[in-house]
């Protein structure tokens, strides 16, 4: 399920939200997730936003598929990177056995809480056997909006953890830190790397 509200937010501050995330060069998780990548895998980038992580997964010799929920980040993005973005929202994905890695970094916070695991199980099927899945997550407990109308589902390390595994996947790596976003609130996060094993 998809709150208006929380799209509405991200095609008001598309600009914003673009100067915010946009970096030169892949960080460290976003190059772990690569190096545990064939050369040539096809990666879905789940919740791209303004596709500056699809682009440098590009760059590195990636194949991307990057989708967002927003129109305007969609818009952003293609006229930024001629990369085919495309809209779509966490309930169309029902690709099987499609890609070698999903990248959802800081998008499924946005999922509401009963729909989560459904989510989560959507990414498991959409990866081939031994795909890899990256997530990045808030870390909290409960659901409530932030102070510009975003909707966010927070879990504890533990919880999203248990999730994961409970889904079929096993854990890599897992990364945390502590950081304003667009609403400019700091907020601890965390991320996993796993890997489809069942």
């Amino acid at each position: 399920m998809t709150d208006d509200e929380t799209i509405a937010v991200y095609n008001d501050q598309v600009e914003k939200y673009a100067t915010l995330v946009t970096t030169d060069k892949p960080g460290a998780i976003l190059q772990g997730f690569m190096d545990a990548l064939p050369k040539d895998g096809y990666v879905l980038d789940l919740g791209c936003g303004p596709a500056n992580s699809s682009a440098m997964m590009r760059e590195q010799g990636l194949r991307v598929d990057p989708v967002d929920a927003s129109q305007e980040m969609v818009a952003h993005a293609n006229k930024t990177y001629d990369i085919n973005a495309r809209q779509a929202t966490f309930d169309d994905l029902q690709e099987l056995n499609t890609y070698d890695g999903v990248w959802a970094n800081f998008s499924l916070l946005h999922a509401p809480m009963e729909d989560f695991s459904k989510y989560l199980k959507a990414i498991h099927s959409a990866l081939v056997p031994n795909g890899i899945f990256h997530i990045g997550m808030k870390l909290g407990e409960g659901m409530m909006r932030d102070s510009i109308g975003r909707m966010y589902s927070y879990y504890t390390e533990e919880d999203l953890t248990q999730h994961v595994k409970a889904t079929g996947f096993t854990i890599l790596d897992k990364t945390f830190g502590e950081e304003p976003g667009l609403s400019g609130e700091i907020a601890p996060w965390m991320t996993i790397l796993s890997r489809r094993t069942d």
